[in-house]
């Protein structure tokens, strides 16, 4: 089990500098075996983690439930999304960026630090930037979650947002390069609180494991019961509002919207679908050690005001939006803070929710995005007031997109339902009334603006002699693949899954 974790440390990154000099071709197929590969060793871990934690490299590395639930998420999100970008780069046309913003091309500070020469789409040197940033990018989210140290953790996530950034600036458009920066600048921010608190948390664990410790985090776990009380308050607070903002929480949520819309397509996906719960696996680590030092009551608390804040602010963001992939960005705040509610009632059914909700947010949102590059490709527009007949005009990725959108609304049997009526059941028997009633209230509002406007765009009528057809079969298979995993979490989740969710909600829990 040690040697997966190994070569998910390894495969991507060999990958990656592969295809920074490969043909397009090349690195497209390289990728996409890449991209299964992992998920194919992420599963594999799954029946080994059931009772123990698997532990490699002198320690540095570690898998237990917790973590290998969200690795399955990121290895499964970087196969698909490989498979749907080899239709978004080589297929017959790509996304109309001057259509879809009206942007010029422009050599802006981004530009000329990361790129000292403009790669056009469609080009080679384009080609090879966007498959080597995808793999870097797919691995620094699947490390993030197997490093065993908080220090190690943060480093990670900081990989994350220089590789990110990078790939919201790749198309050169000026919306996209202020995208970029302003996400630059924000995530800054928030990392550098998140610093803030591993340095006070490795402070508080010094006062018992000695000045000279690696924060692993078993041996925390193990003295975080004679932590100072008021140290790890501070520490997860800091934790909560440094990994927060890369998460999408209310108020340092500012940068998500612009990003997942600027962003290409298969980065739009990633952003959403894994790069903000990566952060949210950050802050249930700082739980871990804050709710066996601190108690249950001021953590839950805390995850409780974020969401609430976050769920509400989304939710009337989504009944005035008109851009599709805005929609879809701030229907990301939303789920977020539905993550962090249904943490906030702490009982095993919530939580488990929680760990089917990340799952099955990940194959959601992917598969919606992959649906509005779809549509992009085939209409040159993200305008929803402009979007006329896509089920007609896009035979299978139209009607799967509208699915996609029926499954971020939580409509049965896909997982998203499933996963949110176990967090509202957990929280009436916690109970945690109040809560669950603005919980309730929140989502049948997303509800109404994610499907209202994310469907009537696609069921009104084609333009008379509009010809029908899809842009790229992979684009199709991405999708499909997508939805048969949220059918799946919300119909019968396989049961070892179920048996690595119901470990993962203990790893959560106060310890006995």
């Amino acid at each position: 089990m040690g040697a997966i974790l190994v070569v998910i440390l390894v495969m991507p990154v060999v990958v990656g500098l592969v295809a920074w000099r490969s043909s397009p071709a090349l690195a497209g197929g390289l990728t996409v075996s890449a991209g299964v590969a992992t998920f194919g060793l992420a599963l594999a871990l799954v029946p080994g983690v059931g009772s123990h934690s698997v532990l490699a490299l002198d320690s540095w590395l570690r898998a237990d439930a917790l973590s290998v639930v969200f690795l399955v998420a990121t290895a499964f999100l970087y196969a698909v999304t490989s498979i749907f970008a080899v239709g978004y780069l080589h297929g017959p046309k790509r996304e109309p960026r001057e259509v879809l913003d009206g942007s010029r091309r422009l050599g802006g500070p981004l530009n000329l630090i990361t790129f000292s020469t403009p790669a056009e789409p469609g080009t080679l040197l384009y080609s090879q930037r966007f498959w080597a940033g995808l793999n870097f990018f797919a691995w620094s989210m699947a490390v993030a979650p197997i490093v065993n140290s908080l220090a190690l953790l943060w480093v990670a996530i900081e990989i994350t947002t220089v590789i990110s950034a990078l790939l919201v600036a790749i198309d050169n458009t000026e919306g996209a390069t202020e995208a970029s920066w302003k996400y630059v600048l924000i995530a800054s921010m928030g990392l550098g609180i998140a610093l803030v608190a591993t340095i006070v948390i490795y402070y508080a664990g010094s006062t018992v494991l000695g000045s000279g410790y690696e924060l692993f985090f078993d041996p925390l776990l193990r003295a975080a019961p004679r932590f100072p009380p008021g140290i790890v308050r501070l520490a997860f607070v800091l934790a909560v509002l440094g990994y927060g903002t890369k998460m999408g929480l209310f108020p340092v949520h500012t940068w998500l919207p612009d990003a997942h819309s600027e962003a290409p397509t298969p980065v739009s996906a990633l952003l959403s679908g894994s790069l903000l719960t990566i952060a949210f696996y950050a802050i249930l680590r700082y739980y871990q050690i804050a709710i066996r030092s601190v108690g249950v009551a001021f953590p839950r608390e805390v995850l409780l005001a974020f969401g609430i804040a976050s769920l509400v602010l989304a939710a009337l963001y989504l009944l005035s939006q008109r851009d599709l992939k805005r929609l879809f960005a701030y229907s990301s705040i939303e789920h977020m803070g539905i993550l962090m509610i249904g943490m906030s009632f702490g009982v095993t059914i919530a939580v488990v929710g929680v760990l089917i909700h990340v799952l099955a947010h990940a194959a959601a949102k992917a598969t919606a995005f992959f649906g509005a590059g779809s549509v992009m490709r085939r209409l040159g527009t993200k305008d929803m007031t402009q979007i006329r007949g896509g089920i007609g005009l896009l035979p299978w990725s139209g009607p799967m997109l509208v699915l996609a959108i029926l499954g971020l609304s939580a409509a049965p049997p896909f997982g998203i339902f499933r996963s949110e009526f176990l967090i509202v059941y957990g929280g009436l028997s916690d109970p945690q009334d109040v809560a669950v009633a603005i919980l309730v209230a929140g989502v049948t509002m997303a509800f109404f603006g994610l499907s209202w406007y994310g469907t009537q765009a696609m069921v009104t009528p084609a333009p008379e002699g509009a010809i029908r057809g899809e842009t790229s079969g992979w684009i199709v298979a991405a999708m499909l693949v997508g939805l048969i995993a949220l059918a799946m979490l919300g119909i019968h989740p396989p049961a070892q899954l179920d048996h690595l969710l119901a470990r993962a909600a203990a790893e959560l829990g106060p310890p006995r």
